[in-house]
C-alpha cells in the first residue's frame, strides 16, 4: 500500500502534463481559421512548425516536473510505474482523447527509462482503449438531404460553412460545383431522393488551403466528398473545385503532406469517420495527417509488431541501389522501409551522422508539398533474430555495427532508426516502364523538384534513385541527407572557358563553393539513358537553367509562399 500514493501523484502529474500540451495544440490548432481569413500564409507556416515541436517540448517540460516532485530513486523505480498505469487508466477512462493520453504516457516513461525497461506491464504497448467503448458515438458531422434539389444542398452548405472573408463569387462557384457533381456521379444518384451529404463539422485547414471533408451516400453506395477553399487576397474566399475520387482524396490525406489543422474534439470519432470514406488508409497515417503524429507513431508500431506475431515475413535488404549513407531493409509483406545510418559514408558523401540526423529532422517541420515521404524516428527496437533474412542480417551488422547487434543470441537490437512508406524507386520504375508510363513519370519528376523547391527545398542529390514513385504514381523524394533550403544554395552559370584546353581538362577551370550548383550539369548527371534526358528536356529543360532557380529565390526572399495544390484542379493538373 505504501507506493499506491506516490504511483497516483505520478499518474496524476503525467496527466496534467497531458492536459498542458492539449491546451497548447489547441490554441495553435485554433488560430488556422484566422490565418486563413486574413491570408497570413507565412505565419500558417511558421504555426505548422510549432506544433509539430511542442511535443518534444511539453514532454521535456513533464519529465523536468517530475524529477522536482520526487526522488530519483523512487521516480525510477521500476516496481512502482504498473500502479502508475493502473491509476492513470482511471483517470483517462472517461476522457474524449484518451487514446492519446496513453500515448502521452508512453512518451514520459520512454524519457525517464532506458528503452530495455519497456513492457506491457508499466506502459501502453497495447491499448487499453477499444474494451472500455461499449459503443460508438454520433460523429461530428452535419447532415444534408438535396432531395432532387443539389443547387439549394449546395447553397446551405457554404451558408453554414462561412467565414470571416466573404465569397468572391458563390453564385458561380455553386454553378460549378453542381456541374461537377454531376458530372462525377452517375446520372441516377443525382436523382436518388435518399441522397445525403455528410461532411466533418470543423474545417480543415493547410497552408494556404481550407477543406470541407466527409461524404454523399445513398442507402447502397457513398463516395468521399471534399470541397478544397482558396482565399485570394483582395478578392475573397473561392470553392476551387469538389473531389468525389477516393484515390485523389487519399493523396490529399497523403503522408507526403504536412499536417492539417483541424479543431477535433473527440479524435477517435474523427479517424473512425475518415476511415469510412478512405479504408485504403491505416489509423496511423490518419492519425499523423491531423498532427496527432506520435499517436500515429504509437499505430504504426502497434501494426508492426502484430505482423510480427502474425505472419512468417522476414526483413530482407529492400531493392534498389545501396545508399552511400543508409542502409535501407523491409518486410516484405509490410508497406514500410527502415533506414539506418551506416557507421562509414562513400568518400564523395560530405557529411556526418549527426548532420543526417538533423536533415532528416528537419524535413518533419517543413512543408513537404506533396514530394517528402513522412519520417517517423525510433530507438532501440527490438525484433526477433528468427526474423531476419541472413544476408540481410549479415550485411547490416557489417555495415551499421553501432546500430545494430545481436542481444541474448535470439534477439536483434536496433538502436536507432526511421521508418517510411515504401515505394518503387524511380530508376527501377523507369526500367520496367512503357513509353506512356516513363513520360508521365518523368513530367510528375520534374513537377515534384519544381514543388520542392516552391516549398524552398532543394534536395541536393536529385538521382533517380532517391526518388519513389506511390501506388497512386506520383514521384516523391526520400533521400534526405543533402536536402538544405532554396535560399542557402548559389545557382551559377558555367563560366566559358578562356582556351582550347580547358574544354579538355578533368578539372573545372573555374572555382567552385561548397555551396555552388551548376545546374546546366544536371543533365549528365541525372540520365544515363539518353531518350530520358532528351524528353526532360522537352518536359522541364528550364531545370537546366540557374537563372529559373534564382527566380524562385527571389520571390521566396520576398516573402511569397507560392502555391502547391494537393489535388487535380478544374482546368489543369497543378499537382
Amino acid at each position: 500500500m505504501s507506493q499506491q500514493r506516490p504511483a497516483a501523484d505520478i499518474a496524476r502529474m503525467i496527466l496534467e502534463g497531458f492536459d498542458d500540451y492539449r491546451t497548447h495544440f489547441r490554441e495553435i490548432t485554433n488560430g488556422a481559421r484566422a490565418r486563413f481569413e486574413q491570408a497570413l500564409w507565412q505565419e500558417a507556416q511558421a504555426a505548422s512548425a510549432a506544433r509539430i515541436n511542442l511535443y518534444e517540448e511539453k514532454v521535456a517540460e513533464c519529465g523536468e516536473r517530475l524529477r522536482q516532485g520526487f526522488a530519483v530513486e523512487q521516480l525510477l523505480d521500476i516496481d512502482l510505474w504498473p500502479l502508475a498505469k493502473s491509476a492513470y487508466i482511471s483517470l483517462i477512462n472517461l476522457r474524449d482523447d484518451d487514446e492519446l493520453a496513453e500515448t502521452w504516457y508512453n512518451s514520459i516513461f520512454c524519457s525517464l527509462f532506458s528503452h530495455d525497461q519497456i513492457s506491457d506491464g508499466c506502459m501502453f504497448i497495447h491499448t487499453t482503449r477499444p474494451s472500455l467503448r461499449a459503443q460508438e458515438r454520433t460523429p461530428q458531422t452535419r447532415i444534408y438531404h438535396p432531395r432532387g434539389d443539389l443547387q439549394q444542398a449546395l447553397r446551405q452548405i457554404f451558408s453554414d460553412y462561412s467565414y470571416g472573408v466573404g465569397f468572391e463569387d458563390l453564385q458561380r462557384d455553386l454553378d460549378s460545383l453542381e456541374q461537377q457533381l454531376r458530372a462525377n456521379l452517375p446520372d441516377w444518384v443525382c436523382k436518388d431522393r435518399a441522397l445525403t451529404i455528410e461532411l466533418f463539422a470543423s474545417t480543415l485547414y493547410r497552408n494556404k488551403g481550407a477543406y470541407l471533408v466527409g461524404r454523399i451516400y445513398t442507402p447502397d453506395e457513398q463516395w468521399p466528398l471534399v470541397f478544397p477553399l482558396l482565399h485570394r487576397e483582395g478578392q475573397g474566399i473561392q470553392i476551387d473545385t469538389l473531389i468525389t475520387d477516393e484515390s485523389e482524396v487519399s493523396i490529399i490525406f497523403s503522408f507526403t503532406r504536412s499536417y492539417f489543422m483541424v479543431r477535433v474534439d473527440i479524435p477517435a470519432e474523427f479517424i473512425g469517420f475518415l476511415k469510412r470514406i478512405l479504408p485504403g488508409k491505416h489509423i496511423a497515417e490518419l492519425y499523423t495527417s491531423i498532427g496527432f503524429y506520435k499517436h500515429g507513431k504509437s499505430e504504426f508500431y502497434r501494426a508492426l509488431i502484430n505482423h510480427l506475431a502474425n505472419t512468417d515475413d522476414r526483413f530482407i535488404m529492400a531493392p534498389g541501389v545501396r545508399g552511400m549513407v543508409m542502409s535501407v531493409f523491409t518486410l516484405p509483406g509490410f508497406n514500410t522501409v527502415f533506414k539506418i545510418i551506416k557507421d562509414r559514408f562513400s568518400p564523395s558523401k560530405n557529411v556526418d551522422r549527426n548532420t543526417v540526423i538533423e536533415k532528416y529532422r528537419l524535413v518533419k517541420s517543413v512543408d513537404r508539398v506533396g514530394r517528402m515521404a513522412d519520417t517517423q524516428e525510433f530507438a532501440d527496437f527490438r525484433f526477433p533474430l528468427a526474423k531476419f533474412d541472413p544476408e540481410c542480417l549479415a550485411e547490416l551488422l557489417e555495415v551499421a555495427p553501432s546500430t545494430v547487434e545481436i542481444e541474448n543470441g535470439n534477439t536483434v537490437l536496433i538502436r536507432h532508426c526511421w521508418t517510411e512508406r515504401r515505394m518503387t524507386p524511380l530508376n527501377i520504375y523507369l526500367e520496367h516502364a512503357n513509353e506512356a508510363q516513363i513520360r508521365d513519370a518523368l513530367e510528375d519528376y520534374g513537377l515534384a523538384i519544381k514543388q520542392l523547391a516552391a516549398a524552398n527545398i532543394f534536395p541536393g542529390d536529385m538521382l533517380l534513385k532517391n526518388f519513389g514513385v506511390t501506388r497512386h504514381g506520383r514521384v516523391v523524394f526520400y533521400d534526405y541527407d543533402e536536402i538544405s533550403f532554396l535560399t542557402e544554395v548559389n545557382f551559377r552559370h558555367i563560366p566559358p572557358p578562356r582556351y582550347e584546353e580547358d574544354e579538355m581538362s578533368s578539372e573545372p577551370w573555374y572555382s567552385v563553393g561548397p555551396n555552388d550548383v551548376f545546374p546546366e550539369e544536371f543533365p549528365r548527371f541525372l540520365f544515363v539513358d539518353l531518350s530520358q534526358r532528351r524528353l526532360f528536356s522537352t518536359l522541364h529543360g528550364e531545370l537546366y537553367d540557374a537563372d529559373y532557380w534564382k527566380s524562385l529565390q527571389e520571390a521566396i526572399r520576398a516573402g511569397k509562399v507560392i502555391d502547391v495544390f494537393p489535388y487535380r484542379r478544374k482546368a489543369d493538373r497543378i499537382a
